[in-house]
């Protein structure tokens, strides 16, 4: 699997926007076959700080999103909104996406 930790510092001003801006890149990368999850959050230190988390279930499968026409869409306007150059951890793990925390449990009434 390859795991993809993307962090976007973007401009304070577009920063309320930026969820509904990815939104059709989102949803078409979430489409792809061997997309495993696409998550986004938002930093709750830093508001213009949004964080991607998605995974892929091969290295062919990671580059058939970069050599997708909505990632090519996507990149082509993000440098306008975007503050900074996004900081990424890139590896490739076992497994086939989320596993289960064995030291948390909720509990039962």
């Amino acid at each position: 699997m390859i795991f993809i930790a993307v962090r976007f510092t973007v401009r304070p001003e577009r920063a309320d926007e930026w969820l509904s801006l990815v939104e059709d890149f989102t949803r078409a990368t979430r489409q792809e076959p061997g997309n495993l999850f696409f998550d986004w959050s938002r930093s709750v230190d830093a508001p213009d700080r949004f964080v991607l988390l998605e995974a892929f279930a091969s290295p062919a499968a990671g580059e058939e999103h970069v050599n997708s026409e909505h990632f090519r869409t996507a990149m082509s306007w993000m440098p306008g909104v975007i503050a900074e150059t996004p900081e990424i951890v890139n590896v490739e793990v076992p497994g086939e996406g989320w596993s289960r925390m064995a030291e948390l449990s909720p509990t039962r009434d």
